[in-house]
Order: C-alpha cells, then structure tokens, then sequence
C-alpha cells in the first residue's frame, strides 16, 4: 500500500511541476522582442558609431613640432593616463578628437598654440562599445565593435556554439536610450540550417547570452 500511494502521488505532482517549468518558459520567451533580419553584406558600407576611449586602449599622442612631447601610452584600467607635462588626464568617456584637443588645452600652459594628434592603436574601449558573448560559445568573450557587424560576424569571431548549446534560445541584450531590452535570436537557425533571416544587426554595447540545452 506504501508502494502505491507514492506510485500514484508523484503523478498530479510531476505534471504540475512540468506545467510551472512550461509557464515559467513561456513567459520568459513571450517578453522577448524580435530583431529584423540583416544582410550577411550590408548594402552600403556606412561608418559606425564615433569611437570611444576605453581602459587599456593604446593610444599614440602626436605633438606637432614637439617630439619630446609625442609618446604611445595605455590608458590605465582607471581611465586616466600620463604624458609629459599632464599627470592623470581623463581618457575614457571621449573620442581620440575630443582627447586631442584636452590635451592641448593642458599643453597651451606650456606651449603656444600645440597641435595635437591622437590615434588608437590597440583597440578594447569601453564597454559600450564592446560586443560581449556568454554562456556556450566556443570562445565566450568581449570583441570590439566594428561598424556594420552582423551577428554572423559575432559568432564566427567566438568559434561558434558548442555541442551543448541552445543556439535557438539565445538572447540579446541592449540598452537604447537608457532601457533595457530583450531579443530572441535564432543563433543555430543561422549556423547550422542556413537561415539568412535570422542574421540581425549588432550594435555597440550588445550582450548576447546562449544558454545550455537541456535535451
């Protein structure tokens, strides 16, 4: 009599258990949004986003006619970095133009009128600027930004999925004017069947997170 009742128990209990999972499922896939398809080769090849200094980026700081002043420095994790004559400048937060003409308004104490370049050489940036992949790709990583990147282009950059992978319950994370917003993605569609529509445009700052399949 044992036996049975707990035979006959565990029944109405697994079946609700599996309602509340399918719920609970369903409700998480019903608040994702859907992105528009994109070409795997955008039709015009347009500029992205200004870019923006983050820490750790290299940065080549060329003073015209002062040598001694030109210098390649990495901005340090706390955003700031130092050159001759400027200690502890604020780099992040800025493009390499709006940097370049700080710095000259700290060198014109010193210098009349200096001239001054700023280029980027190692590229990190902040992390709006980067594309960041958790969970079961390959190679799970933040990637720089590129202008016109694809979410083809994203996961051929982390090697793929891995075996246990739920390519089709991926989601993608972004934050447009202050929101955050969520979006199914189709990653397996894309890699494993081909399906052109289910390659979307990526843009600074995205999070896309592949979940582990559990069948």
């Amino acid at each position: 009599m044992v036996k049975t009742f707990h035979k006959f128990n565990s029944v109405p209990t697994l079946a609700a258990g599996l309602t509340a999972v399918a719920l609970l499922l369903g409700g998480c896939s019903g608040s994702h949004e859907n992105l528009p398809s994109a070409n795997f080769v955008p039709e015009k090849e347009g500029p992205g986003p200004n870019y923006i200094v983050g820490p750790l980026d290299s940065l080549s700081i060329f003073v015209w006619r002062n040598p001694e002043l030109s210098t390649a420095v990495t901005v340090r994790p706390d955003g700031r970095f130092s050159v001759p004559l400027i200690d502890d400048m604020v780099a992040t937060g800025k493009t390499p133009t709006e940097l370049a003409r700080n710095i000259e308004e700290r060198l014109a104490q010193y210098i009349q009128s200096p001239i001054v370049t700023v280029i980027v050489s190692g590229f990190v940036g902040p992390f709006s600027q980067q594309v960041r992949v958790v969970g079961e790709a390959a190679q799970p990583q933040a990637i720089p930004y590129r202008a016109n990147m694809t979410l083809l282009d994203v996961m051929i950059a982390v090697g793929g999925l891995t075996e246990f992978a739920s390519g089709n319950g991926a989601t993608l994370v972004r934050t447009e004017s202050g929101k955050q917003s969520e979006y199914s993605i189709k990653i397996s569609d894309l890699l494993k069947d081909g399906n052109a529509r289910a390659n979307v445009n990526i843009m600074p700052g995205d999070v896309i997170i592949i979940p582990e399949s559990f069948f």
